[in-house]
């Protein structure tokens, strides 16, 4: 992709360092976009919940949700630069014709993504649900060992392992709740359309990594999310105007949910908040890590939302989740140790070495010479701009 640089060579080395954890920014960049996972994926656990327990039932506004927060965006995108002045990089510079072609596609991709899911969710019981969800970070690891080169290890698989047992058991643990009037025909239609949010989640992921090897900073993931969403309000939107979705919306809002109109509103407002805060966090940590390592912490998360539906909602919280929980904090910690170790190696191994979390991938070459002049750091980028973008259509 050519031209993918900034204007200037010092914006370029600045920029182009983003992934570093040598960049003082890359820390606190990392744990906000923890941080915006964290509360986003268990307050729209929480907010959808509350959606349905007050006779809430629409699966097109469930899918609408999830992506209708893109102005969101806006702020992240416009802030640095036109008032906390922190970068020189205007929005949207060098946002060529490829890279909106592919944050188009790949938005429809997460569009088909979200319609799945809210259809799934509908006519499956939550065990079922939990149970082929559980399998997104199998798939996850698998397809990242194909489209980015991710190497097998102890330390992840171990985790793959915990996580995907701990959902399982967590499954097991509602298995009497079952929605009223489910048939097998309905059954089958939740079951193949789990399935397939699952798999497109994992191919998400990936497919991502591969694109924001070719971005150099932070602003520009943020301008992708944008289109991508977008995209993906787009096709939500068109299925609600053919399928009769706002209609149902303003029926659902006026006549079925027991809470009254203004209630239901600020429940759909917030969970477009939560929802785009879930995005946003996914697609940083991403970027400043691999796609395996988001896919974990977002696994990790649901028994956040099992604990959050404890204290919120009084669930009850037996032996099995207990023992599931735990599992999935012992496989997360895990993880977390064994890059904490293998940095702390490779920093004794080479003190000048400037990698970020997505070490643990093979391949990474190390810069010896990163603090030996801005040259090689500007030559770096300028490979990387010209670099051709990834082959989305061989998927």
């Amino acid at each position: 992709m050519n031209n993918f640089s900034s204007s200037s060579p010092h914006n370029q080395t600045s920029e182009a360092d983003q992934k570093s954890m040598a960049n003082k920014r890359y820390l606190p960049l990392l744990l906000l976009n923890y941080a915006f996972l964290f509360v986003g994926s268990l307050s729209s656990s929480l907010l959808s919940k509350y959606y349905f327990n007050h006779k809430g039932s629409s699966r097109w506004v469930s899918t609408w949700v999830q992506s209708a927060g893109f102005p969101l965006l806006v702020i992240p995108i416009l802030l640095p630069y036109y008032v906390f002045k922190s970068t020189q990089r205007k929005p949207f510079t060098r946002f060529t014709p490829k890279i909106l072609v592919l944050s188009i596609f790949i938005g429809f991709m997460l569009g088909l993504n979200n319609l799945l899911f809210s259809w799934g969710n509908s006519y499956l019981p939550v065990s079922t649900s939990s149970l082929l969800l559980s399998s997104q970070l199998v798939f996850n690891l698998i397809l990242s060992v194909f489209l980015v080169k991710q190497k097998i290890t102890f330390m992840n698989l171990n985790c793959v392992i915990l996580l995907t047992l701990s959902s399982v058991l967590l499954a097991l643990e509602s298995s009497n709740d079952k929605p009223h009037g489910l048939t097998r025909a309905k059954y089958f239609v939740g079951f193949f359309a789990t399935i397939g949010a699952g798999l497109l989640f994992a191919l998400y992921l990936p497919v991502m990594e591969m694109v924001y090897k070719k971005v150099y900073c932070y602003a520009m993931v943020m301008e992708m999310q944008l289109v991508m969403e977008v995209s993906a309000t787009v096709l939500a939107s068109v299925g609600m105007a053919f399928d009769g979705g706002f209609e149902e919306m303003k029926r659902e809002a006026g006549e079925v949910f027991d809470k009254g109109e203004r209630v239901y509103w600020v429940t759909v407002v917030l969970n477009i908040v939560s929802w785009q805060l879930c995005f946003m966090g996914t697609a940083g940590m991403v970027f400043l890590t691999c796609s395996l390592t988001g896919g974990i912490c977002m696994t990790a998360l649901l028994m956040m939302n099992v604990v959050g539906g404890v204290v919120v909602y009084g669930d009850e919280f037996g032996g099995v989740k207990a023992v599931s929980t735990v599992m999935c904090a012992w496989g997360f910690c895990s993880y977390v140790y064994g890059i904490y170790v293998k940095r702390k190696m490779i920093k004794h191994l080479d003190p000048d070495s400037n990698s970020n979390f997505t070490d643990i991938r093979p391949n990474v070459a190390l810069n010896h010479d990163h603090h030996h002049g801005s040259s090689n750091s500007i030559e770096m980028t300028q490979t990387m701009a010209s670099s051709s973008p990834p082959n989305h259509s061989g998927v």
